[in-house]
């Protein structure tokens, strides 16, 4: 599916091509503007949504990242639950083995910091692969990533958002960005989707509590490869594509999406294995 509606504010931002062009013709971006994009590709109230973004994407945003998380509040409403990944995995290793679910701070972009940081938000305790969530789902969504032994276990926060109906929000970047194919290698049950062995991992609640955690990791880079998945899912009505002005927007719906891309990879991984 293609989403125009994600366009609708294309009348006052004059979308145009070239980057300097559009920097003389926008203002900023507005919560109510950001909150009214986002429904038309298809976030509502009531949705458990996970949000990968490239705020830099977006342009100016009056009241920058907080504003955006904001607006995506707005969107799910008092209703739904906001979450969004706030990865480790580039500090946190065998050489740096100790993950704080207060201190250490998100790898995968400004927003996911900011977010982390807001009153009540909780975080999960994954040492490489934790998330953060806002909401009324947010303690069940998070709870017990530290007993798993891989970053998006079949129940864990991950496969929770396919088993809830959830849905993930790419603000800016492509499918390249999405954590939940990860998860869909790992409940395919592929050989290359995590590492044989395990590299022992710590990670520190706010309380100070240490929960030891032997991490199968990723061992393969497949991430470049997961927008050849996007016609598929587009077909199978699994994804919707819209625009904020110049950013893309994606909306894909996990559990379908999560359906075809198991079932796919079953078939045939090579579709997303790197060239030799």
């Amino acid at each position: 599916m293609v989403c125009t509606g994600g366009m609708l504010l294309a009348e006052r931002w004059q979308v145009v091509a070239s980057p300097r062009a559009r920097w003389y013709n926008a203002g900023m971006w507005t919560r109510n503007e950001l909150t009214t994009a986002f429904a038309a590709v298809g976030v509502g109230a009531g949705d458990l949504l996970l949000v990968h973004s490239a705020l830099r994407r977006l342009g100016p945003v009056d009241g920058g990242a907080e504003t955006v998380i904001d607006a995506l509040l707005d969107a799910v409403g008092p209703t739904g639950t906001l979450a969004v990944p706030t990865h480790t995995w580039q500090v946190v290793n065998g050489a740096q083995p100790v993950f704080h679910q207060l201190y250490t701070p998100s790898n995968v972009g400004a927003l996911t910091n900011v977010f982390r940081q807001r009153a009540g938000v909780l975080r999960s305790l994954a040492p490489t692969h934790s998330m953060a969530a806002l909401g009324p789902r947010a303690a069940a969504l998070t709870a017990g990533h530290e007993r798993d032994t891989t970053p998006c276990a079949t129940d864990g926060p991950y496969g929770r958002l396919r088993d809830w109906g959830g849905k993930v929000l790419i603000i800016g970047p492509g499918l390249e960005c999405c954590t939940f194919f990860h998860g869909c290698e790992e409940w395919a049950g592929l050989p290359t989707a995590v590492s044989p062995g395990t590299t022992q991992l710590y990670s520190i609640d706010a309380a100070g509590t240490v929960y030891p955690v032997a991490l199968h990791g990723h061992c393969i880079n497949t991430w470049d490869q997961y927008p050849r998945l996007e016609p598929g899912l587009q077909a199978v009505g699994a994804l919707t594509v819209g625009a904020v002005g110049a950013c893309p927007l994606r909306l894909l719906d996990a559990r379908p999406a999560a359906a075809w891309v198991v079932a796919r990879l079953r078939e045939d991984a090579s579709i997303i294995l790197p060239s030799a």
